[in-house]
């Protein structure tokens, strides 16, 4: 990439152009976000804001609208973006995306594995953090759902990212055909059933590479825990979620806000050990009680007749129609976005 500037960056500096979304914050903190385009209006109950009152002027003004209402005008952050930014599949919150790239020890340069791709949220995380000379290799199953991650990652980077691909299939099977075995350095998981791709990420995942996986309920959690300890080959997984909660800051009434992010998944890692060897048996406490023969099989998911959907698991689902529709208005971002003049 020698003689031009890392990928993304001419969507984040500079006079704001035509083509960039831009957040809109007015006096109560409320914030939204809209597309630059030439001779454009954003139009509200407040009045009428002219879009070439932005156009070639600097992040950070404050401008009034047609009725004097006024705005803060600033480029949305990452954690703006992947929030307002159109979605099918409910995207890895921004508190969760941080910990995936810390956890699974996301570094330049690194060719990740990734199943899952949802809205591209969590995949503009990856790219950022293998930078221009790593890869990323996105799986997922319905079409839709990568046209619209495509859409969305494309209007970030004002551009294909050239470390990027997403293959439609299942995400246990295709990674055989794509990667070379001991070829992936990370893989990082966001699915219903990640222990159906046990045997893939064994075979793809470098000896010494971490596996991340994203996953909503504790019933995931567990089932993904007993078969990654009877599979062998990697370490104790280890598990955390994390919580976000802000503070209400109002000259001496400090304290924290009554709302906060609590549960959105948690995150379970292991690291591949090298072939043919099996993990240290970690000593336990002597008294251990053992669960009944009904609970492993509810738990760990020995019953033929589980089924591990969007309905047992009571997850949304989302239609075709919805998922058209919010490709349709990725793609229509990213159009635009790829209109902006790199001239960095």
């Amino acid at each position: 990439m020698t003689g031009r500037a890392p990928i993304g960056k001419h969507m984040r500096t500079g006079l704001l152009r035509a083509g960039q979304r831009v957040q809109l914050t007015d006096y109560k903190g409320r914030k939204s976000t809209i597309t630059l385009a030439e001779g454009g209006e954003w139009h509200t109950h407040r009045g009428v804001l002219h879009h070439d009152q932005l156009i070639s002027q600097p992040e950070g003004i404050v401008v009034e609208n047609s009725a004097g209402y006024r705005y803060q005008v600033l480029r949305p952050l990452l954690n703006d973006y992947v929030l307002s930014m159109p979605r099918g599949a409910t995207v890895v919150y921004p508190k969760d995306s941080a910990q995936i790239v810390q956890v699974a020890d996301i570094f330049p340069g690194a060719h990740v594995l990734e199943a899952g791709v949802g809205s591209g949220a969590l995949s503009i995380s990856l790219l950022r953090a293998t930078g221009d000379a790593g890869s990323l290799h996105s799986y997922e199953l319905r079409e839709e759902f990568g046209d619209i991650a495509r859409s969305n990652v494309e209007a970030f980077f004002g551009e294909p990212h050239p470390g990027w691909q997403i293959f439609i299939g299942d995400a246990g099977e295709k990674p055989l055909e794509i990667e070379q075995p001991g070829g992936v350095d990370r893989v990082v998981l966001d699915m219903l059933a990640p222990w159906n791709c046990l045997n893939a990420v064994r075979t793809v995942l470098a000896p010494g590479g971490v596996w991340v996986s994203y996953v909503a309920t504790v019933t995931q959690l567990s089932r993904l825990t007993e078969e990654i300890r009877r599979s062998g080959g990697f370490t104790e997984p280890e598990a955390h979620e994390t919580m976000l909660r802000t503070w209400h800051l109002d000259g001496l009434a400090v304290r924290p806000d009554h709302r906060m992010v609590a549960h959105t998944g948690f995150l379970l890692s292991t690291r591949r050990l090298a072939d043919n060897q099996l993990p240290l048996e970690l000593k336990k406490r002597e008294k251990v009680s053992e669960p009944a023969a009904a609970d492993v099989q509810a738990w760990a998911g020995t019953s033929e007749e589980q089924t591990w959907d969007e309905e047992t698991l009571q997850t949304r689902v989302v239609s075709k129609k919805k998922a058209r529709k919010a490709a349709a208005s990725s793609l229509q971002h990213a159009e635009a976005a790829k209109e902006v003049v790199n001239d960095q």
